[in-house]
């Protein structure tokens, strides 16, 4: 055969032909992976929410339980479930003096605390003052201390103010506490709200002070959930602080209250998981209020926009 009447060369290109089918193949695994990694990622989720819902139901299912040896046998709990454990707490202890005391600090701490933070998040975000940078890690090293080290001048403190056994002195420790914190996760949150909002509103003629009212506080309701939410937690259910500088059982938060209770019937599981009930109640309520804005407000601060 001679050289004309052999056929050409295919010409070579970046995709050979005849390859579809492997293509389609490919895509169709890929598509398959994906969905195994979902169905597997949802799994371990299931298996997550199971691990960190099972204590809380079991603390519950004990707390119903008439028996205090009933956490030995908690089959037999199925045919005699009672709420006599909660009655009990309630008419044995100073269960509702103990709730308003909690109340009060704890929404104090909160309403003052979230103020403090907001403000001081706001200017060191959009503020160049000196020093502006050491303030936010002043701030972060007063966290460094135990509270063993801080009971004593704290308490010379309150002493000195003659605000020991009073709602108000304890809520300016909790403050001393959650404001640090939470100033550090307000300034990150502002950061991501855009400066020409402060500029649009001093062109409309707002002060500072307005802006930050009128126009920043609202974008930043995430931001104050979070916090909200974390200086709540906090004041309820510190106990160190709240053991030394309140003195009156009646003014005794209910973390303390209750611990006292607890103290007095400790071979009791049974009335000692219906008091961790009690005590979460609150907690979780204030959770459910703050909900739609805590996912946001925890993720939002994370990066600058």
């Amino acid at each position: 055969m001679s050289t004309l009447d052999t056929p050409p060369p295919a010409v070579v290109t970046g995709k050979p032909a005849g390859r579809t089918a492997p293509r389609r193949s490919g895509t169709r695994r890929r598509g398959e992976i994906s969905r195994g990694g979902a169905l597997g990622a949802h799994g371990i989720l299931i298996v997550a929410s199971l691990v960190a819902l099972f204590p809380v139901a079991w603390l519950v299912f004990l707390s119903l339980g008439p028996d205090k040896d009933d956490y030995l046998r908690p089959s037999g709990i199925w045919g005699k479930m009672t709420l006599d454990n909660y009655a009990f707490v309630l008419q044995n202890t100073n269960f509702f003096d103990w709730l308003k005391s909690s109340l009060i600090v704890s929404l104090g701490t909160t309403v003052i605390g979230v103020l403090v933070a907001a403000t001081t998040g706001y200017a060191v975000s959009r503020m160049r003052f000196p020093g502006y940078k050491k303030f936010m890690w002043v701030l972060l090293v007063t966290q460094m201390f135990p509270v063993a080290v801080l009971m004593v001048p704290m308490y010379q403190i309150l002493s000195d103010l003659q605000l020991i056994d009073t709602y108000f002195g304890l809520i300016l420790v909790y403050c001393s506490t959650a404001v640090p914190y939470c100033a550090w996760l307000m300034k990150g949150y502002f950061d991501t709200i855009p400066f020409e909002i402060d500029e649009a509103g001093r062109v409309d003629g707002l002060s500072p002070f307005g802006t930050f009212v009128r126009l920043i506080l609202p974008l930043a309701k995430p931001g104050l959930a979070v916090a909200a939410f974390y200086s709540f937690i906090t004041a309820f259910g510190e106990v160190a602080f709240a053991t030394t500088f309140m003195l009156d059982d009646e003014k005794y938060t209910l973390a303390v209250g209750l611990q006292s209770f607890v103290s007095e019937h400790d071979a009791q599981r049974n009335l000692m998981a219906a008091t961790a009930v009690l005590i979460a109640i609150p907690v979780s309520a204030f959770f459910y209020l703050v909900q739609k804005n805590l996912v946001a407000g925890l993720t939002a601060g994370g990066t600058k926009g």
